[in-house]
């Protein structure tokens, strides 16, 4: 039986007065992919942030490899295996496609194994080996999610939460990101992912949750999920 990697219990986020989480459930297992879906403004965003550190929650528990993290710093959280690609990528735009993946090896000392895993990211996406040279800011949209996505894989996650990353992509692009994150699955790395694409993110995941106003409203197998008439009329469009 897999152990639970990640577990956030009765997790709750408010800032600027508003009660952006209400208090939910969520784990994720080793060697899991788990989608989170719902409508824009659903909680998901900030639910990843509280996880790695970025926002501290107002009640509740996350526990990451059987220990709390509350007071957690983000930095520690990715030395930990724990990893963020952000909605929006923020990839450094005057920095080269090569710069960039080394900034996310930036907690490692390991040179020999960082440079094993720099050919690892460039075998897993051809395309930034091409452009290694190239600054992070001339790279198309789906070059620079690859990019954001390369970067996190540099840190070695153990666990990594993937913000929206087909958001504003082309359909082809999106469909390599999507096989690209299966192949980082793949890997060993488990993977927490938020999808506006709600059909695409249940078809790879092993299971899902939805949330709707910062409450988590439904939890099953992924296929489960694609199935459920609810799911179905309010997230795929039937």
């Amino acid at each position: 039986m897999n152990v639970n990697l990640l577990e956030a219990k009765n997790l709750k986020v408010s800032y600027g007065g508003i009660n952006a989480v209400k208090g939910i459930d969520l784990e994720v297992k080793e060697g899991e992919l788990v989608a989170l879906i719902g409508a824009n403004g659903a909680g998901k965003t900030t639910t990843l942030k509280a996880l790695c550190g970025l926002l501290h929650p107002s009640g509740g528990q996350i526990h990451y490899r059987g220990e709390s993290i509350l007071h957690t710093p983000p930095h520690r959280l990715v030395g930990q295996g724990l990893a963020l690609v952000p909605e929006g990528r923020g990839i450094f735009g005057r920095l080269t496609v090569e710069e960039n993946l080394a900034m996310g090896a930036y907690s490692r000392d390991d040179a020999a194994a960082i440079r094993t895993d720099l050919e690892r990211v460039y075998h897993l996406f051809p395309r930034l080996a091409e452009r290694r040279r190239q600054s992070g800011g001339t790279l198309s949209g789906g070059e620079q999610q690859m990019l954001a996505i390369g970067r996190a894989v540099m840190s070695r996650p153990k666990l990594l939460l993937l913000d929206e990353p087909s958001m504003g992509l082309a359909p082809l692009m999106v469909q390599k990101i999507f096989e690209t994150v299966l192949a980082v699955a793949k890997e060993g790395v488990t993977l927490l992912l938020v999808e506006q694409n709600a059909k695409l993110a249940l078809e790879i995941s092993h299971r899902g949750y939805v949330m709707e106003s910062g409450l988590v409203t439904l939890a099953d197998e992924a296929k489960a999920l694609l199935n459920n008439p609810q799911v179905r009329k309010a997230y795929l469009g039937e």
